[in-house]
C-alpha cells in the first residue's frame, strides 16, 4: 500500500472528513458538560431536546451500571447522578453506537463487534472498581469504544475490498498486521485520531497506540492494562482459548487481582450485561453467553485431565502413584509427578474456584444450573486424584 495513500487518510480524519456525523445534541452536551458555568438545569433542557437520548439517560440513571437505593424519576435527577463528566463520554458513547449498524454487511458481523466490546467494557469497569484509583466510567467507555477505528477502517477500506476475509477482533495483533499489509495504516491508527477529533479524554485515546505484552508492561497507564485484561478475559466469552489459569496470573500480575475477586467481576458481568445491552440498543442472550463460559470451563477441566492421565500413563500404574509410595531410586517419576502437580494444581483451583462461584447464582434446575453441577463434579474428582498423587489433604 502506497504510503502517502495511509497518509492522506490519517491527514482527512484528523480533519474530520469521512468521519461518520455524530449526533449534535451529543457533540453540544461535550461541549456544555466541559463548561465549568453550565448548571444541571442547562445540561437537562438540552436533553430534553433529544427525547431518545432523554430515555436512554433516564434509564441509565436506573440500571445496575449505578447502585441506587432509590429509583430515579426525573431527567434532572438523572443529570445529577450520572454527573456531566459521566454524560460526556456517556453520550458520545451512545452517539457512536448509533452511528454504526446493527448487521453483517461484508466482512464485518456489527452485532458481533457491539456484543464483544460491550462485555469488555463491563469488565473494565469492575476492574476499575476494584482497584478504586480508576475512574470506572471512564473505564467501560475504553472498553466500549477502544476498537471503533475498526469500523471506521472498514467503512472507508475494508468494504470495497471484495478479497478481504471475514473480519475477527482476535488475534488482535494479527489483525493489525494484516491491517497494515494490506492498507498501509491500522485501525488503532484510525481510532487515536478519531477520537481526538471527537474530543475524547486523552487517557482513553492514549490506550489506542498499547495493546499485547506493551499495555501491560510495567510503565503502562493503568487504563491500558484494565483494557487490555478486559479484552483476554472476553476471549472466555468470544474465542476458542480455555486458559483460565493464564488469564487469572495476569490479572495477578498487573492489577493485584486475586482469583476470588475475578470470579465476583465475571459475575457481576453477567449481572449488569442486559441492563446496558438495553441502554445501547443491542441484542444479546446473556444464558447462551453464559453456557459459552461454562463451555470453555469444561474444556479447560478436559485439558486437565488428559494432561494427567499422560502421566499416568509415563508412571506406568493403573492409579496415580502417591509421593509416599515412591523409593528412593524413583527419582524420574518423582520429578515427573512434582512436574505434572505444578501444571495442574493453579488451573484446577481457578476452574473450579470459578464454577463453586458460578453454581452460587444460577438456579439448580435450570440448564445452566445442571451444566455446572456436572463441572463441579468433573472438578472435584480432579481435585481428589491430584490429591492422591501428592499424598495431600482433600
Amino acid at each position: 500500500m502506497d504510503k502517502k495513500i495511509s497518509s492522506d487518510l490519517l491527514r482527512q480524519i484528523k480533519s474530520g472528513y469521512s468521519l461518520p456525523s455524530l449526533s449534535p445534541v451529543a457533540m453540544q452536551l461535550v461541549e456544555m458538560a466541559l463548561d465549568e458555568t453550565c448548571s444541571a438545569g442547562e445540561l437537562t433542557a438540552l436533553i430534553e431536546s433529544d427525547p431518545s437520548l432523554a430515555v436512554r439517560v433516564l434509564r441509565l440513571a436506573n440500571s445496575a451500571f449505578f447502585i441506587t437505593r432509590q429509583p430515579t424519576t426525573s431527567l434532572k435527577q438523572a443529570v445529577v447522578k450520572v454527573g456531566f463528566q459521566r454524560l460526556r463520554i456517556m453520550a458520545l458513547s451512545l452517539s457512536l453506537r448509533d452511528t454504526f449498524p446493527m448487521a453483517k454487511i461484508g466482512a464485518l458481523d456489527y452485532e458481533k463487534f457491539w456484543h464483544t466490546t460491550l462485555y469488555r467494557a463491563l469488565i473494565a469497569k469492575s476492574f476499575a472498581a476494584y482497584l478504586k484509583n480508576c475512574y470506572p466510567e471512564e473505564a467501560f467507555v475504553a472498553g466500549l469504544i477502544m476498537e471503533i477505528g475498526l469500523l471506521i477502517l472498514f467503512d472507508l477500506r475494508i468494504k470495497l475490498d471484495t478479497e478481504a476475509p471475514p473480519i475477527k477482533l482476535e488475534p488482535l495483533e494479527e489483525l493489525l498486521t494484516w491491517e497494515r499489509d494490506r492498507y498501509g495504516i491500522d485501525h488503532r491508527q484510525v481510532g487515536e485520531e478519531a477520537l481526538r477529533y471527537w474530543k475524547f479524554p486523552d487517557t482513553i485515546v492514549q490506550c489506542q497506540l498499547l495493546y499485547g505484552q506493551a499495555a501491560l508492561s510495567q510503565d503502562a497507564p493503568l487504563l491500558a492494562k484494565i483494557y487490555e485484561l478486559s479484552r483476554e478475559f472476553s476471549g472466555l466469552i468470544f474465542q476458542g482459548s480455555a486458559g483460565f489459569h493464564t488469564l487469572f496470573n495476569d490479572a495477578e500480575r498487573c492489577l493485584g487481582l486475586n482469583r476470588n475477586v475475578i470470579n465476583d467481576i465475571l459475575l457481576a458481568t453477567f449481572d449488569q450485561v442486559q441492563d446496558i445491552a438495553d441502554n445501547l440498543n443491542m441484542e444479546l442472550n446473556r444464558e447462551r453467553d453464559l453456557m459459552e463460559i461454562m463451555e470453555k470451563a469444561n474444556k479447560a477441566l478436559s485439558q486437565i485431565s488428559g494432561k494427567m492421565s499422560e502421566y499416568q500413563e509415563i508412571t506406568d500404574h493403573v492409579s496415580l502413584p502417591s509421593f509416599d509410595s515412591l523409593d528412593e531410586r524413583e527419582d524420574v517419576v518423582e520429578h515427573t509427578l512434582q512436574a505434572v502437580a505444578h501444571e495442574i494444581r493453579n488451573p484446577l483451583l481457578a476452574v473450579g474456584g470459578f464454577a463453586r462461584k458460578l453454581a452460587t447464582s444460577l438456579d439448580p434446575a435450570s440448564k445452566g444450573g445442571e451444566y455446572v453441577r456436572i463441572i463441579l463434579e468433573e472438578a472435584s474428582r480432579l481435585e481428589k486424584a491430584l490429591a492422591e498423587m501428592t499424598s495431600e489433604d482433600k
